[in-house]
């Protein structure tokens, strides 16, 4: 009696999942869970080999099925190159660590899932014992709050343009503010997400300093509250596009405001620290030392930056 060709079907993807899984196929093992012959194995064994063979030739994609002699199964034979080598893996995953971005359990599910899905299986002890101390002293941020429920409910209103709606927790005063924004960008720095967005609906008069500033409002994710995208779109004409590159260069401390260009001198140890932590600055000239620079950048934030760094810097008239 020939086998349903159903049941044969399911058995074929439930090895293959499991092999493209990093899981060692058995056959014996196969054979006495699903009820079957060896040789049945065998058999679906070489057609998920034939379809990863023409994978290969048709999408570019090398995942080879062979045989371990050492670990006497199947499994499945990456290029190097498709899994994160060893030092790229570790210097991600420090990275993300560093940034104390999400609170410890949102933390460790990514560590996790990087570290199963993106390293071959014989690295995977190295690297978690490399991070074993730092992810166990792990210090969320003082927030607490969940943003992973957030980021793809934006990142859909910022692609298909929808407004949304939100209650706002700002720094100054007790009460959430309603914000009815157009959303723009989601960035991150120094610890925390942030949403770019248009403001609506609002007196520009009262509520800023700069009632005619046409550039976005910066919103702490964290801080937002109750969000809901609503069903109505709104538009912005292709050359006056929000370039979300061009904006990060210049604001480096996440305070709205209008754009500035400064210049100042410096006289610290490491240029390079500035002009890496300012991407639009230029020297304009050097003495004995001393950098003439100049910088393009939003808002009100650099002027902490500046005073920040106490006699290092001199800030020049414009």
């Amino acid at each position: 009696m020939a086998e349903d060709k159903e049941v044969k079907s399911n058995r074929a993807l439930s090895i293959y999942s499991r092999l493209m899984n990093g899981r060692i196929i058995y056959k014996t093992e196969e054979a006495v869970r699903f009820g079957v012959s060896e040789k049945s194995i065998q058999r679906d064994i070489e057609q998920i080999r034939s379809f990863l063979d023409n994978q290969a030739v048709t999408d570019g994609i090398p995942n080879n099925l062979i045989y371990d002699y050492q670990k006497k199964g199947y499994l499945i034979e990456q290029a190097e190159d498709a899994h994160f080598s060893n030092d790229e893996i570790l210097a991600t995953c420090k990275i993300l660590l560093s940034s104390r971005a999400f609170t410890k359990k949102e933390m460790n599910i990514i560590l996790d899932k990087l570290i199963a899905c993106c390293v071959p299986i014989s690295n995977q002890k190295i690297i978690s014992d490399l991070m074993l101390n730092e992810r166990y002293h792990y210090v969320e941020l003082t927030h607490k709050q969940n943003v992973l429920d957030k980021m793809m409910l934006l990142g859909n209103a910022i692609e298909f343009q929808f407004v949304i709606e939100f209650q706002y927790q700002g720094v100054i005063g007790v009460a959430p503010k309603h914000r009815e924004v157009e959303p723009l960008a989601i960035m991150f720095s120094e610890f925390y997400f942030y949403l770019a967005g248009r403001i609506r609906n609002i007196d520009a008069e009262k509520e800023f300093d700069n009632p005619n500033d046409a550039y976005p409002t910066i919103y702490r994710i964290d801080r937002i509250k109750k969000l809901v995208i609503t069903e109505e779109h709104f538009s912005r004409p292709y050359r006056s596009r929000f370039e979300e590159g061009e904006y990060r260069k210049r604001i480096q401390f996440m305070y709205g405001g209008k754009l500035r260009k400064i210049k100042f001198r410096y006289s610290g140890y490491s240029v390079d620290a500035v002009l890496d932590r300012l991407p639009t600055a230029k020297i304009l000239g050097e003495d004995d030392g001393k950098y003439l620079i100049e910088a393009e950048v939003f808002g009100d934030g650099i002027d902490m930056w500046i005073r920040s760094q106490g006699n290092f810097i001199e800030l020049m008239d414009q």
